[in-house]
């Protein structure tokens, strides 16, 4: 069993390097490696996203396995910035919502930490907070004293 691990675009993968090259020798379909790929991770277009292709080139078989993007690009593409700040402590690039943060930590709930709802939140807060976007017009770490005090225990059900 061969296994080709790459970076693709939600979408976007190509039979062009990196795939092409690496699926080429191991004598299955790349068209039908493509399709499965642009088809399980274009919920993710404009982020980069680990793939996996695991090959059985004796049966001519495969199976593509997608992982989730890094948490920082998930919170880019809902703050709608392009880079995080450089100083996190004094400039502040963007904005997210509680309801973002929420939703950030269910789409990365299999890669943290904590099987919490609220501790995978705070994961995302914590995050925030290195980069300078603000979780409802606030540092991140201001908004994880919040949640300690319960007060946004209705949207962390």
């Amino acid at each position: 069993m061969a296994t080709v691990s790459v970076m693709v675009e939600g979408g976007k993968a190509s039979a062009g390097a990196p795939l092409g090259p690496a699926l080429g020798p191991l004598g299955i379909n790349i068209g039908e490696v493509i399709k499965q790929i642009n088809d399980k991770t274009k919920a993710f277009a404009g982020m980069k996203v680990p793939v996996k292709v695991l090959v059985d080139s004796g049966k001519k078989t495969f199976e593509v396995q997608v992982g989730s993007p890094p948490m920082s690009a998930l919170i880019k593409q809902e703050a709608k910035i392009e880079k995080a700040s450089k100083d996190s402590k004094r400039e502040f690039t963007g904005n997210i919502s509680i309801a973002q943060a929420v939703s950030i930590a269910k789409k990365k709930a299999s890669s943290l930490t904590s099987y919490n709802l609220k501790s995978n939140v705070k994961e995302v807060l914590g995050t925030c907070n290195a980069m300078g976007v603000k979780v409802e017009g606030k540092r991140g770490s201001e908004v994880i004293a919040e949640i300690d005090q319960g007060k946004y225990d209705e949207q962390l059900k």
